[in-house]
């Protein structure tokens, strides 16, 4: 690890995004999602699922209140165990101090109340601040005097806290909360959510360590690592940092703190075999060189880990960040930057086990993987973790959220026959069209969170340098000493290649490093006369500056045929096909029914053409192709099998969209990957 290369996010209040495409993905979280989030929060989108989640902390805070009125006569409920999601026995008639819905329900409102304050950093917006300080304050309401922030225990009862880290989310609900309170501190300068997070923080710190007395447990759902990082930054206060690195350390070591927890999992005889794979916690996390369990988890553990190790100095910490890294990119990716290939636990299966139909790829899980991404590239600038940052991002995250921003995937599959979805127990969870909302509502706020603050993910600094990760038109500034550089990206990113760039930086020794796309064979650099260095995927630029200077960067984005390595057993023979960062689909609505039977020709012979997608403009692809004819059954035949004849086709013209765009036109079959025809 060289420190020198270390680099932290730009404040997104010193960047502003413009470009027609993420500025357009921004604006639509701030005018849709935001909106129709706040409305299921609280219960107000009909035909959608309830989240229960505003409910429960106005339930909290009557508790609380109740509470402080009786004084020491009053009697906290009484624990006893409710399930991983209690669900009212009538909907219309909610008990105004009863908990609902899941045990991590709490999330919700922490993702929502961190995207309000990304878009606030871009768009002001008085009425929705006001509604979130409302927010916040109901959910300040419900804080205990210890600090204590979890209404599914304060309404269940406090005896049982922390009772059951493997399965109920207190930790994970805190980190969110931490996240949340630092982005809206950032966006307004209001303390009031960031006071109750560290109140939390400091509750937990007093519970958890090595010390006698405490608990020498650690999350069971990961992401409070990586958000103790983030409180540490903001405050300074170095007990967060190490209760991060705490749970960092303490996770995996024998005896298994789970099974202290859960004695009733511990078989007989089976007391020495390695447990807790799905939660990461099987080995301690410095021997772990293979991505298991839940998908989201692990890259949250991972994202955590690398913050540690880049805070600590500590090496054999970041050699498991980048064993996990390779093993993850090499081995259990889709080609859409998707992870997580079972459904069966939201998991990581076996290398190479990437099927296209059961596909669970969960939005939550490349969400996840673009945070890895990026605090990877915080600690080495490498353009392989900005290459898959930037594919997961245009293919496996954008596919969850319809184009309207109102409807969303929680899985994300590369082969779709809806008929197989709604007759096919083994494929119910592959849905043909997105959902208006889910009780587990992880991946649309999720998302809202991600997409307001892409800036953050676009751009890193150091001392001098800055480096520009992704290609997205923005204004930005940057402090070099007492001096600022103005510097302005103007770009047609995913569907145009040339990226211009001005400077105005005179006498501020600004250095730049741009990232060289992995989809790119070659590059131009026009206009620029100073020195320049290619390393590690990026390309460094140094000069004396003058007032104001432009340059150009043209990529070619030509249309390739992706094949994955042999050992996919679902896609030899097969061919995805891309355009620059965007993975391409074949739809029933411009193909007709039967995607199997098509085969594409291996000379590529593509079109690009304009297109729209429910309003929204694309790149569309047209390819020469063919498709396999039945002429060689009989036609009074209704034999299932039949002694093998060459196959016979006809032309046929392949009409391509971005993957990210499928569904929003209606139920309909898709496939990625396609035959090629010999």
């Amino acid at each position: 690890m060289d420190k020198h290369n270390y680099s932290t996010p730009v404040s997104l209040k010193n960047i502003q995004v413009t470009d027609t495409f993420w500025k357009g993905e921004m604006e639509l979280v701030r005018k849709e999602v935001i909106p129709y989030q706040w409305d299921a929060l609280n219960d107000r989108v009909e035909g959608a699922a309830p989240s229960f989640c505003m409910h429960n902390f106005k339930a909290a805070g009557k508790l609380n209140r109740e509470k402080k009125e009786k004084g020491n006569t009053f009697i906290a409920p009484k624990y006893t165990f409710r399930g991983f999601e209690v669900l009212p026995e009538d909907p219309k008639q909610l008990k105004d101090d009863e908990f609902y819905g899941f045990v991590f329900q709490d999330s919700d409102f922490s993702k929502w109340i961190e995207a309000v304050g990304y878009s606030l950093t871009q768009h002001p917006d008085p009425e929705l601040e006001k509604i979130a300080d409302g927010a916040i304050d109901i959910v300040c309401a419900a804080q205990q005097d210890d600090g204590y922030l979890d209404t599914y225990y304060i309404l269940s009862g406090r005896d049982a806290t922390f009772t059951n880290l493997k399965d109920h989310h207190e930790l994970y609900c805190f980190g969110h909360l931490i996240e949340g309170a630092v982005a809206y501190f950032q966006a307004t300068g209001k303390d009031k959510l960031l006071k109750a997070a560290e109140r939390f923080a400091d509750y937990v710190a007093a519970n958890f360590g090595t010390e006698e007395g405490k608990l020498h447990g650690y999350p069971g759902h990961e992401i409070a690592e990586m958000a103790l990082v983030r409180l540490y930054e903001l405050t300074g206060k170095e007990k967060y940092l190490n209760l991060a690195r705490y749970f960092v350390d303490e996770r995996g070591k024998r005896p298994y703190y789970f099974d202290q927890e859960h004695p009733e999992e511990v078989k007989k005889g089976h007391e020495d075999e390695l447990r807790y794979f799905y939660n990461q916690a099987h080995l301690p996390v410095r021997k772990q060189d293979e991505a298991f369990g839940h998908s989201v988890r692990a890259v949250y553990l991972y994202s955590g880990m690398a913050d540690v190790a880049r805070l600590t100095g500590d090496e054999t910490l970041y050699g498991a960040c980048r064993r996990l890294w390779d093993n993850i990119t090499e081995k259990k990716m889709y080609v859409t930057g998707g992870i997580g290939s079972t459904h069966l636990g939201e998991a990581f299966t076996y290398a190479y086990d990437l099927p296209n139909d059961t596909a669970y790829a969960e939005t939550c899980a490349s969400i996840g993987l673009v945070f890895f991404a990026r605090r990877m590239l915080e600690i080495a600038p490498e353009a392989r973790y900005a290459n898959v940052m930037e594919r997961a991002l245009y293919n496996g995250v954008l596919s969850g959220m319809a184009l309207d921003g109102k409807s969303f995937f929680y899985v994300n599959p590369l082969e779709v026959l809806p008929e197989a979805c709604h007759k096919d127990e083994r494929k119910f969870h592959v849905k043909p069209v997105r959902q208006k909302w889910f009780g587990c509502a992880c991946c649309p706020p999720n998302l809202a969170r991600l997409l307001s603050s892409i800036g953050s993910y676009a751009y890193t600094e150091n001392e001098d340098t800055l480096f520009l990760h992704l290609y997205m038109g923005s204004t930005l500034e940057k402090k070099i000493g007492e001096k600022t550089a103005d510097i302005r990206v103007e770009s047609n990113f995913p569907w145009e290649g040339d990226v211009k760039i001005t400077i105005r930086a005179k006498d501020t020794g600004l250095k730049l490093a741009l990232r060289i796309p992995d989809w790119c064979s070659r590059y131009e650099l026009d206009g620029f006369t100073g020195g320049t260095e290619e390393k590690d995927g990026y390309l460094y630029l140094q000069k004396d500056w003058g007032e104001e200077e432009e340059f150009t960067l043209h990529f070619p984005m030509e249309v390739r045929m992706i094949a994955a390595k042999e050992a996919v057993r679902e896609d030899i023979g097969k061919v995805a096909v891309m355009r620059g960062p965007v993975v391409y689909c074949l739809e029933e609505t411009d193909n007709g029914k039967d995607l199997q039977k098509l085969l594409i020709d291996p000379e590529l012979n593509v079109t690009v053409s304009d297109g729209n997608i429910c309003g929204t403009p694309v790149k569309k692809l047209t390819a020469a192709g063919f498709r396999q004819l039945d002429t060689h059954i009989e036609k009074e035949s209704e034999a299932l099998y039949h002694v093998w004849k060459k196959p016979e086709f006809e032309k046929a013209e392949l009409s391509y969209i971005p993957y990210y765009t499928w569904a929003n036109r209606g139920e309909n079959e898709m496939q990625v990957w396609t035959r090629v025809r010999d």
